[in-house]
């Protein structure tokens, strides 16, 4: 069956993704095959296509963000305390978000701009915020969000009002096209 392929290429635990989720929701670790069917079967009441990752544990995400094949931003999203996504989503109801470390563009290592932009051209040329996770095997490509959330004095806090200006500018030449 189809769930064996993730078994076999990616070994346990994994990471099972719907597709169309958000803020780390839809997304669980899978220790086992009996995991896996289970939370398979569930999810494929709802959605039409399920994801597996090899999960990859760090400390930390990238986050690059890519605006008509041009770098934006770049941060590290923290993993929430004491787990291994950067949201905790408690039975409470409260999520526990990890935080965010900032840096510049020019602070951040080129194999992970260049690797975010590579990714994000892929798709197109709009806004992407691209998910990354670099160890010493090398960077990996966890996701690439086409709705990224770009929250001023978070994800803008290296390149300050840079980000904002390029922004408007992506829009106001959009904007002005001809036929459009």
């Amino acid at each position: 069956s189809d769930l064996e392929l993730p078994e076999q290429t990616l070994g346990f635990p994994l990471v099972l993704k719907i597709p169309d989720s958000s803020f780390s929701r839809g997304v669980k670790k899978c220790a086992n095959v009996e995991e896996l069917k289970t939370l398979a079967t569930e999810w494929l009441e709802d959605s039409d296509l399920l994801i597996a990752q090899k999960f990859i544990p760090t400390e930390y995400d990238w986050r690059v963000g890519v605006l008509g094949g041009q770098p934006l931003f770049a941060v590290h999203y923290l993993m929430a305390k004491k787990h291994w996504q950067i949201v905790n989503h408690k039975a409470n109801g409260k999520p526990d978000q990890g935080g965010i470390k900032t840096f510049t563009l020019k602070e951040t290592p080129a194999h992970v701009v260049e690797t975010a932009v590579k990714a994000a051209r892929c798709i197109g040329d709009g806004l992407y915020g691209v998910d990354l996770k670099e160890t010493k095997d090398g960077v990996f490509v966890i996701e690439v969000n086409d709705n990224p959330n770009l929250d001023h004095g978070w994800e803008d806090s290296g390149e300050k009002d840079e980000v904002w200006v390029r922004l408007t500018q992506w829009f106001l030449e959009r904007l002005d096209r001809p036929g459009r």
